[in-house]
């Protein structure tokens, strides 16, 4: 039995990560449950799973929270805080740790859970693209287990060999890999021009064509940041090089990624555009259940299409590539400064395509330096979002 803390319980990957739980009560349980300020979803959750620790993030709800499990009969310790979050990740409560809280906020208990050797189901990208090389060296020293939950970088754990898997010293080479290539849907925007993007509005940008997803990721999913996100990711997963990273546009969603090896052969993870696929996948490896996702009807299916990226139109996804090149802390000012410009945005006081605008400024002010330890790097994200906020203040 698998003792599993969902971190960013209320979120996507949350409640389907808790759907195939419920699916394999034998097999799994819920124990730690985590919310940002979401409590009322939170209580819900624990109602119905019955975890043995829930955290809400902001400390003001925790009266609230405590309240409303009190009233519903549910018994469970209750906390509140970041460093909550991390104490639960890290904890004996938990074996296993689905870390799926949404951007910078997520990295000191993913970080936590990996010092204590957890089994660490990764859905966070902002965690590893701000803190590759520390989270990595974090799993090694706790000896535990790292697996992507990503569709993609879940697809590509799929099709290499044991030799290129994330938690020991990858090596591509080893195993005859050439090239790791990211599917991407191209978004709900997917071949237009800058001149139609001039006027998006956030709902347009959040109405993502396959997938159901928060606001922040879906905005990064039509701005293609998402998928630089995720060339970074893979980098540090696999320890591939920028050059041996492709992207490639597959509006379908059914292929997931692709491995191509020298001798020529290329192979593909194929499945409905459902997450629940990549998460029972993590739960149970190197084992297989159920997950409640339909099987893959490829005679009823339209024509697979693919096609490159417009890097044009949609620069985010360049200057991600820009930033690893660059290497060092450039990734985690990439993100911080994304994560203001995407904030500005939902909130209506930042055009579309200002987004990539803001970023390159950000890149351009704060060249890449050397990751030293986790101090340096949260202060360097400071950094980068002050320089943000100035940016788009001075654009005002």
């Amino acid at each position: 039995m698998k003792k599993v803390a969902v971190l960013g319980a209320t979120g996507s990957i949350g409640g389907n990560t808790l759907d195939v739980i419920s699916r394999h009560p034998e097999h799994f349980r819920a124990s730690v449950l985590t919310a940002h300020r979401q409590v009322e979803a939170l209580a819900e959750l624990c109602v119905r799973h019955r975890p043995e620790l829930a955290v809400i993030a902001d400390p003001a709800l925790e009266a609230e929270l405590s309240r409303r499990l009190a009233a519903a009969g549910v018994r469970c310790e209750v906390a509140s805080g970041h460093a909550a979050l991390a104490a639960a990740a890290s904890s004996a409560l938990c074996d296993t740790v689905v870390a799926a809280i949404v951007g910078a906020a997520g990295l000191d208990s993913t970080l936590a859970a990996a010092r204590a050797g957890k089994r660490l189901l990764l859905a966070n990208k902002e965690a590893i693209v701000m803190a590759g090389p520390l989270l990595l060296e974090a799993v090694a020293a706790g000896g535990g287990t790292l697996i992507p939950v990503d569709s993609e970088h879940n697809a590509l754990f799929q099709c290499l060999p044991a030799q290129c898997l994330p938690g020991g010293r990858p090596d591509l080479r080893a195993g005859g890999v050439r090239r790791l290539i990211l599917t991407a849907s191209g978004g709900p925007f997917r071949g237009y021009t800058r001149s139609q993007l001039a006027n998006i509005t956030p709902e347009q940008a959040c109405k993502h064509p396959n997938w159901v997803m928060g606001r922040k990721i879906s905005v990064d999913s039509a701005t293609l940041m998402n998928k630089g996100l995720e060339v970074i990711e893979a980098h540090h997963l696999f320890a591939a090089p920028a050059d041996a990273i492709e992207v490639l546009v597959h509006p379908q969603s059914l292929v997931h990624s692709l491995v191509e090896y020298v001798d020529g052969s290329v192979l593909a993870q194929l499945g409905n555009p459902d997450m629940r696929t990549a998460i029972a996948h993590a739960l149970a490896w190197p084992e297989r259940v159920e997950a409640g996702v339909a099987p893959l009807n490829l005679a009823a299916c339209a024509p697979l299409a693919f096609e490159a990226p417009d890097l044009a139109t949609f620069r985010c996804l360049a200057l991600a590539f820009q930033a690893l090149r660059a290497g060092g802390d450039a990734p985690a000012v990439l993100n911080a400064a994304n994560e203001i410009a995407v904030e500005a945005f939902l909130a209506g006081a930042l055009p579309f395509l200002s987004i990539a605008d803001v970023v390159e400024a950000v890149l351009a002010e704060l060249p890449a330096q050397a990751v030293v330890d986790i101090q340096m790097l949260c202060e360097r994200d400071r950094i980068a979002r002050e320089a943000a906020r100035r940016v788009l203040r001075n654009a005002c």
